[in-house]
């Protein structure tokens, strides 16, 4: 026999699954959804429009003004879904088998629906510590959307003394987890017939040496000494993206890679960034100029979320493990928030329901008994808040 709470979260994690917010799409309906049902428990929220105006991100408080409290932070964006691929739709929520299927049932917008189903029961506590939440968008393409919403902290938007992200973690409690950075590399060359290359420079070929060169980096990286939390034990760099040419019979003129690393803690990606630009300079750029003046060489970071590590005695990862009962922590290899609220001076700790190898998934699905662990944890920090 379910909960009349487990019930409510099983609703709203429906209604959630039902916004397509996948995140090249607005997420401005679920905002509002979220923004009418918090008001409609007497709770007021400030939203957080993107520069354009087509996404948001929320926050709110649930308890006493002027008083630093904990954040619940969670993202609103999922993934794309392959309709074809899917045993049903992707964006109506179906239950088999104690399963909820559903894109973003475990990533994550579980957690959502719990933080959401225990508002009535937060806002009937006397609560001494304030509960926020902070609901953010394009988590899935670099963790963009939760930055403007950081960046208000102690301004606009109440700056909380410590925040929980909600990823699935399983319940466990994560203290620390990799960070991906990626670069662009966009190399310029001159096009010739292919019968007479010498008047041409090869983009393609001086890209070719470029990959080779980060393939010598991944091969260091690995050599280093292993560090165990993680899986694998050490940072992966991997090409992911090669575009270049338009015919057989044409000298490519230009050329595009992409290449990303998932750092460890304490990892100088500053350092492979410039290995990486100093071997364009003196070992590709002089032999393509000496033909084609023009030619030209482009390392671009376009995107980095922070490796995360909590501090040794956090207290907030020590609270996790109270409320989760659980008496050690782990790590992961994916990313989430937690190292820029770090950055910004806010301790943050991972621990959410839902197991992070059903994420972005065909069928993807959470168990309902995550969603009465998450539940139970809740309600043992709406405890913590009131005494």
């Amino acid at each position: 026999m379910r909960s009349a709470r487990t019930q409510a979260a099983i609703d709203i994690l429906a209604s959630l699954v039902a916004f397509d917010t996948t995140s090249h799409k607005s997420n401005r309906a679920l905002v509002a959804f979220v923004e009418h049902y918090l008001a409609g428990h007497g709770v007021a929220s400030e939203i957080i429009p993107a520069p354009g105006g087509e996404k948001a991100s929320l926050f709110a408080t649930i308890g006493p003004e002027g008083v630093s409290g904990l954040g619940l932070s969670g993202h609103t964006d999922v993934v794309p879904a392959d309709a074809a691929a899917w045993t049903s739709d992707p964006f109506r929520m179906r239950e088999a088998d104690g399963r909820l299927y559903g894109r973003g049932t475990a990533d994550m917008k579980g957690y959502l629906a719990c933080v959401l189903a225990m508002v009535p029961e937060l806002r009937r506590r006397t609560l001494k510590v304030p509960i926020h939440i902070l609901f953010s968008y394009d988590e899935e393409t670099g963790c963009i959307g939760v930055r403007p919403m950081i960046a208000e902290l102690g301004n606009r938007l109440a700056k909380p003394h410590a925040v929980i992200v909600g990823e699935p973690t399983s319940m466990t409690v994560v203290d620390a987890h990799k960070g991906p950075v990626r670069w662009q590399v966009e190399v310029t060359g001159r096009a010739a017939h292919s019968s007479m290359a010498h008047l041409g420079v090869n983009a393609i070929a001086a890209a070719a040496r470029l990959i080779v060169q980060v393939s010598e980096i991944e091969r260091e990286l690995q050599a280093l000494p292993p560090n165990t939390r993680f899986t694998p034990p050490y940072p992966t760099l991997q090409v992911t993206i090669v575009e270049g040419g338009n015919a057989t019979n044409i000298v490519p003129a230009a050329c595009r890679f992409v290449f990303d690393i998932r750092a460890t803690p304490g990892l100088d990606v500053a350092a492979i960034e410039q290995r990486l630009i100093d071997f364009a300079e003196r070992e590709c750029l002089p032999d393509m100029q000496r033909i084609a003046p023009e030619a030209a060489i482009d390392i671009r970071r376009v995107n980095q979320v922070p490796p995360f590590a909590a501090e040794r005695m956090s207290e907030v990862v020590a609270l996790a493990l109270r409320l989760a009962g659980e008496n050690e922590t782990g790590a992961v290899s994916y990313a989430t928030e937690a190292g820029l609220f770090q950055a910004a001076g806010v301790p943050a700790v991972v621990c959410g329901p839902g197991d992070i190898a059903q994420a972005h998934t065909a069928d993807e699905w959470i168990a309902i008994s995550e969603l009465d662990r998450c539940l139970a944890f809740l309600d043992h920090l709406a405890d913590w808040a009131e005494t």
